[in-house]
């Protein structure tokens, strides 16, 4: 372990424990972060570190520095529907036809808006090519949208789950589009964003540009082989449209990874992974779920409990995938990731999302918890358990809250 890292910005009374922890857990960490803290819909915590290596842009990461979510962003999509939800205009449990009638074809007529929200469609990909859909192809939110009518499901939907890992947000964002008239990230932008002055987009506008600083991966990305190899140990038979379905997602994840970093990529709106943004808005976001912040609150108690209810536990994975069921094995509420056994981060009953490479936008309702962090460095993969640069923090973060409500 080095020296922990330099530390900036401000804690309240009572928690600069989690200064230290934030510094910590940041010890190892090439690449800049920030980390910011809401207790009861009051920020407690507004941090940041500006990390030793250089970033792409050579631009310096300070507290108003924005970047790429990745799989954060499907929190902010799921906030969506969940606002159409509170507001009458969705029906969770409907047929994704009813308000998308195209999407009927190849089976689909009774897949559920559940089924979409909890990795239940049976649809993880755009295509059933093994090399998935590249550039420019992906930038193309009409055409994937049609892709995915159109296309069979990989299992029956509402059977099993498996990751969507780019599917959800086009899925979930083209029913919000047909029930509103506009593209999620402009409702996002005009219902969420706006109101709480979140620095949140889904689509990043050119004005911000200059405030975009790009990730960078710490380690190669898998090659082509070694997807082959990680998909043929799940034990599927080569031809199996499953196998063909996540080496294809594999290389949709790569290519939207070199989108974002191009100006078309982060305008583009790709509302599974494409978020931009920063950790005070994705707390402040957080915080408003669960309770008031500056008079605004987004949810009722009733539509956060229902949001982060289990609806995977029940499920397997298609054909009982090989090691599927251990401890790594991801649940699901309606659009939000639930904990994993030992998996504590803000307290049993949290609900958010994390996002590759070590982003978190998570809220404890129980406790008034609402986290966000975000990291310039790919460190860090979901299958792998909780990201360790997490760990001290969270816990100074659960002990802090537990503090001040004694006080």
């Amino acid at each position: 372990m080095t020296a922990d890292a330099v530390v900036r910005g401000r804690v309240r009374p009572g928690w600069e424990a989690v200064r230290d922890a934030f510094a910590h857990g940041q010890a190892d960490d090439p690449g800049a972060a920030q980390l910011a803290v809401h207790h009861h819909g009051r920020q407690v915590a507004d941090l940041w570190t500006e990390g030793k290596a250089p970033t792409v842009a050579a631009r310096p990461f300070g507290p108003d520095s924005i970047t790429v979510l990745m799989s954060v962003t499907k929190g902010l999509t799921a906030v969506c529907a969940h606002l159409l939800r509170e507001r009458g205009l969705l029906d969770l449990r409907a047929p994704v036809a009813r308000y998308w009638p195209e999407f009927a074809a190849a089976g689909k007529s009774e897949t559920t808006v559940t089924d979409l929200l909890a990795h239940r469609a049976g649809l993880p990909a755009f295509t059933d090519d093994a090399a998935g859909v590249g550039l420019p192809g992906l930038l193309d939110g009409d055409a994937r949208v049609g892709a995915l009518a159109a296309m069979r499901p990989v299992w029956e939907p509402g059977t099993a789950y498996l990751y969507h890992a780019l599917t959800y947000g086009h899925l979930i964002g083209e029913v919000v589009r047909r029930v509103t008239g506009t593209s999620i990230g402009a409702f996002f932008a005009r219902e969420v964003a706006g109101p709480l002055r979140l620095n949140l987009w889904m689509g990043l506008p050119r004005s911000a540009e200059d405030r975009f600083v790009p990730q960078f991966a710490v380690r190669p990305a898998p090659s082509a082989e070694q997807i082959d190899a990680a998909v043929g140990g799940l034990g599927l038979a080569p031809g199996d449209r499953l196998a063909s379905a996540l080496r294809a997602s594999a290389g949709e994840l790569a290519a939207a990874l070199e989108a974002f970093g191009t100006r078309r990529g982060r305008a583009c709106e790709i509302p599974a992974a494409g978020g931009i943004g920063d950790a005070r808005s994705l707390s402040r976001l957080y915080a408003a779920l669960i309770g008031e912040v500056d008079g605004i609150r987004l949810l009722s108690a009733p539509a956060v409990d229902r949001a982060r209810a289990p609806h995977t536990d029940h499920l397997s994975p298609p054909r009982r995938l090989r090691r599927s069921d251990g401890p790594d094995r991801s649940r699901f509420g309606l659009g939000f990731e639930l904990p994993r056994p030992g998996e504590p981060l803000l307290g049993e009953g949290s609900f958010g999302h994390a996002g590759a490479g070590g982003r978190l936008g998570m809220a404890h309702p129980e406790s008034g918890l609402a986290v966000g962090y975000v990291c310039t460095a790919m460190a860090w993969e979901p299958s792998a358990g909780p990201d360790p640069r997490w760990t001290p923090w969270s816990a100074a973060v659960r002990e802090a809250a537990a503090g001040a409500d004694r006080a």
